[in-house]
Order: C-alpha cells, then sequence, then structure tokens
C-alpha cells in the first residue's frame, strides 16, 4: 500500500505520518492536518480495538494494532510515527519506540490526557518523545492568574537560586512580573548563569543577584538590613543522600541550622510568606539528608506555633523531579552515551517523580494558598519502578531493554547508605485532605505537630560546627527516634542522589 502516483507529485511531498490510536485525539489530530494542509500527510491508522480493525477512521484506514508497526510502517511507507493515545504509560510508549528505531522513523507523542478534555490538543503541540512522557503523569496546568495576583509588583527571594529547583522557581515567579527578584546562592558561577538566562525576559523585573550561604547567620542578619523581600521561597539544601551520609555535619548545617537562619530572616524583613522545599526522604527518614530535612519541617512549625500572626510560614513536600541536576535521569543518560551499564539497587525499587517545571509550579501555586504552618504534599502520581525507568531510557537511545544488540544493559547493584526500597510522601500520622488545586493536598497532623525546640536546634547545630560526628548521630538518632540514624555509612559513596 505504498504511495500513489498522484501522491508522489509535488503537492504531496509531505512526509507520510502512521498514526497509533484512532480514537478522539487521532482523530481530531488527523481533521487538523487534513483541513489545514499541515506538513505531514496523514496515510493509516494502528488501533489495538478489535472493532476498528480493517475500518476506515476519518477516510484512512486502520491496518493493524501496536504491535503490527514494523509491518504498517512498511506497507504503507510512513516516514513518521505518532502516537495519539494520550492515556499511555510508559510500558506502551516504551515499546513503541523500539519498534519506530527498528523501522529507522522518527516518533512523536501528543499532549496528555487533560489538554485533550480541554479541547486544546493540535498538531503544534505534538512533542519529540522525552523521558517525561515516560512517566504516565498528566501535566500540569499552572493557573497563573491567581499566582500573579500574589507576586506581581513585590519583591520575591529565591534561595538555592541556581540550582535545579530554584532555578526553576525563579523563571515561574519571573514570568509572574515582581518587582524585583532576589536570587541568592553560594556558587557565583551558578547565580551567574541563571541571571544570564533571565535578563533578557525580565521585563520590567529588576534582578537581584546576591552570592550569600544560608548558613552564615551574620550574612542573612546584614541582608536583611539591605533587602526587604514579601516572598521567600527557601530552595536551598544539601540533597544527596550518599554524600549526606558521610558528612552529616553539612546536612545539618545547611537543612536546618540555615533553615532556621532563613526563616529569621523573612521575619526580620516583615515577609508575607515562607514557603520550605522538602522532600518525601523528610517521611520516617531513613538517611542522613531526610533526617535534616524533616527536622528542618519541624524548625518551621516551631516557628509557626511561636508566632502565629507574622509570616506566614508553610512547607511544600514532593518527591524526585526529573532532569534535576545530579538526579537519577541524566546520570542515567551520561552512562548510556558513554556506553555504560546502567545501575539500578534493586529490581524492586520505586520513586514518585514529577518534572522540575511541574514542581516549580505547584510550589508556586501552594504560596498563593498560604495558611500558616501547613504541609502541602504535591500529588505526584504512582510511584515508578527504577528498573522500568531505566528500561525507558534505553529505549528512548535506540537500545534494547533486555540487553540485546550490543546495548549498555543494566547491572544490579544493591543498596547504598540511607537508600531504601520505596519512599512515601506523608507520615501515617498525617491526614491528607484536598485544597483548592487538585494536585495539591494538605497534611493535617493527627495529634500534636512534630517542633524542633531552638534549645535542640542549637545544640545539634553545635555538635555540627565542633565536627562531633558520633554524637551528632546519636543526637539524631534520639531526636527522631530512630537508632539506625546513629550508625554511619560502612564505605563512602559519591554518585548521584537519587540513583538506585
Amino acid at each position: 500500500m505504498g504511495p500513489t502516483p498522484e501522491e508522489k507529485d509535488g503537492q504531496s511531498r509531505r512526509p507520510r505520518l502512521l498514526v497509533v490510536g484512532a480514537g478522539v485525539a487521532g482523530q481530531s489530530l488527523v481533521k487538523e492536518i487534513q483541513s489545514d494542509r499541515l506538513p505531514v500527510r496523514p496515510v493509516a491508522f494502528l488501533d489495538d480495538d478489535p472493532a476498528l480493525q480493517g475500518e476506515e477512521v476519518c477516510g484512512l484506514p486502520v491496518v493493524g494494532g501496536t504491535g503490527d508497526l514494523l509491518e504498517a510502517a512498511r506497507d504503507t511507507g510512513a516516514q513518521e510515527v505518532l502516537l495519539a493515545i494520550p492515556s499511555s504509560g510508559g510500558t506502551l510508549v516504551r515499546r513503541l519506540v523500539i519498534l519506530c528505531k527498528r523501522a529507522g522513523l522518527p516518533f512523536r507523542i501528543v499532549p496528555g490526557l487533560r489538554a485533550i478534555i480541554e479541547g486544546d490538543v493540535h498538531f503544534e503541540h505534538v512533542a519529540r518523545v522525552a523521558p517525561e512522557h515516560l512517566l504516565g503523569r498528566e501535566t500540569v496546568v499552572f493557573q497563573d492568574q491567581r499566582a500573579a495576583s500574589v507576586v506581581a509588583g513585590r519583591c520575591v527571594m529565591v534561595t538555592g537560586a541556581g540550582g535545579s529547583i530554584g532555578g526553576e522557581l525563579c523563571r515561574q515567579v519571573l514570568a509572574l512580573q515582581p518587582a524585583r527578584m532576589l536570587l541568592l546562592g553560594r556558587g557565583e558561577n551558578s547565580i551567574f548563569e541563571m541571571l544570564t538566562e533571565l535578563e533578557p525576559r525580565r521585563g520590567g523585573t529588576e534582578l537581584v543577584p546576591i552570592i550569600a550561604d544560608v548558613r552564615d547567620a551574620d550574612r542573612m542578619d546584614r541582608l536583611a538590613e539591605q533587602f526587604h523581600p514579601e516572598i521567600v521561597l527557601h530552595a536551598a539544601a544539601h540533597k544527596h543522600v550518599p554524600l549526606m551520609e558521610s558528612h552529616p555535619q553539612e546536612a545539618v548545617l545547611v537543612n536546618v541550622g540555615g533553615t532556621a537562619n532563613v526563616i529569621r530572616f523573612a521575619r526580620r524583613v516583615g515577609a508575607d510568606r515562607f514557603v520550605l522545599i522538602s522532600t518525601d526522604k523528610a517521611v520516617q527518614p531513613s538517611s542522613v539528608m531526610g533526617a535534616t530535612k524533616k527536622l528542618a519541617e519541624m524548625t518551621v512549625r516551631a516557628a509557626a506555633a511561636q508566632e502565629p500572626n507574622g509570616t506566614r510560614l508553610m512547607i511544600v513536600r514532593f518527591g524526585n523531579v526529573l532532569g534535576s541536576r545530579g538526579s537519577v535521569v541524566p546520570f542515567f543518560m551520561k552512562r548510556i552515551a558513554a556506553g555504560l551499564p546502567l545501575p539500578v539497587t534493586d529490581p524492586r525499587m520505586t520513586r514518585y517523580f514529577m518534572t522540575i517545571k511541574e514542581a516549580a509550579q505547584l510550589v508556586v501555586e501552594a504560596m498563593v494558598m498560604g495558611e500558616r504552618g501547613m504541609t502541602y504534599i504535591l500529588e505526584m502520581g504512582n510511584p515508578v519502578s527504577i528498573l522500568e525507568l531505566a528500561e525507558n531510557l534505553l529505549a528512548l537511545s535506540g537500545f534494547d531493554p533486555a540487553g540485546g544488540g550490543g546495548g549498555p544493559g543494566i547491572s544490579f547493584t544493591g543498596l547504598r547508605p540511607g537508600e531504601r526500597l520505596h519512599e512515601m510522601l506523608n507520615e501515617p500520622g498525617e491526614d491528607l485532605v484536598a485544597s483548592d488545586h487538585p494536585l495539591i493536598r494538605r497534611a493535617e497532623p493527627g495529634g500534636a505537630p512534630a517542633l524542633l525546640p531552638e534549645k535542640e536546634r542549637t545544640a545539634l547545630c553545635d555538635l555540627a560546627h565542633r565536627g562531633e560526628i558520633a554524637a551528632l548521630r546519636e543526637r539524631l538518632a534520639v531526636l527522631l527516634e530512630n537508632p539506625e540514624l546513629a550508625q554511619g555509612p560502612a564505605t563512602t559513596l559519591s554518585t548521584p542522589k537519587d540513583t538506585p
């Protein structure tokens, strides 16, 4: 069923498109392509619904199911493949990617189901397949008008502004047109790069780079005399699980002491809102990093209880983000590029994932809600198998995940210090309650919330300053009622965070 002579003339030299999915999304796109004479030519559908086999949809034949892609591509002379099933999971996408790689055809995908429901699927939104398409997640719809009503015309500070989450927060906040944005970080290169990126689209916003370390209380106090932000987004933190097992004093000084310093800063300048960026590893922590993030949460709650009518202090907790600096996806992609096997600690391991953009947008949405002392938990969808993620990335790179064809393959390495097989997003005693946003939930403690008194925090930071590691670990174990935290790592590991 190759191209006809008529199709070979100058009017029909558009790439021939094989559409996978003859449902609402596929039909909508084919009709748009046909009516608007877009630069592709749909020639056939594939669909796994037996009732559609051999039928015509939008004037095109349904020539088989998804498993027939290779034969259908050859018979129709297809030059591109489009996946038009918005609810596709990672398994189907991976299988189709492998088939398209074998056929030597480029593969594109439609937006998620939410865009279909809202009637907003157009050919211009079709994209090349990326790692986030393999998660089976929906894209966040940013309620930017509501967020702009809180941010526009105000001064916003982002700590850790040169990092992955902090940088994306800067991008999202800048689009809301604050009068001034303070980019605080201790790495001058990353702050310079972020400033350079934002400068061309700053509009009327003044961008102010600040090189400072949140551990330095005196420096933060001096900054409070110079700047007066109304919103503080606190993303600065140590996040590398194995490295913090080997350097617990640094985790305490940055994640606990630094959080207390930024809270004090926010109060001194009379900020309206303060948001701590937290992590699922803070829930029943098994690692030093998770323990210090939980203590940071307890510090926020203690401060909120101490001064209920001042700065609105809140917490936003979520899991891993795709593509963050040092996280599993870029690490795996670098290994694939080097021809090295992907290290997976355990075939059962799972993690929650979302994109950096989604996480930053939802942090801003939670900040807008602004309930004092509240912990907001972002909806992360279903936990993702790390083994399946590794297989997906191999497939995206043109390798058979089963190890055929000379691909890098996968190796199982065992759990590293501080790691666990599965993460949780909420404590057993926390009740999850719906909020005004469908992807944000409120975590309400079943009893009295866990607080970190100032004297306990000070004593912990003093141990960290003095480098008394054994005593520091013992104190963490006592504060969080987990004896395992007192044990140091057997070895020093330095592979990236979240890498199983």
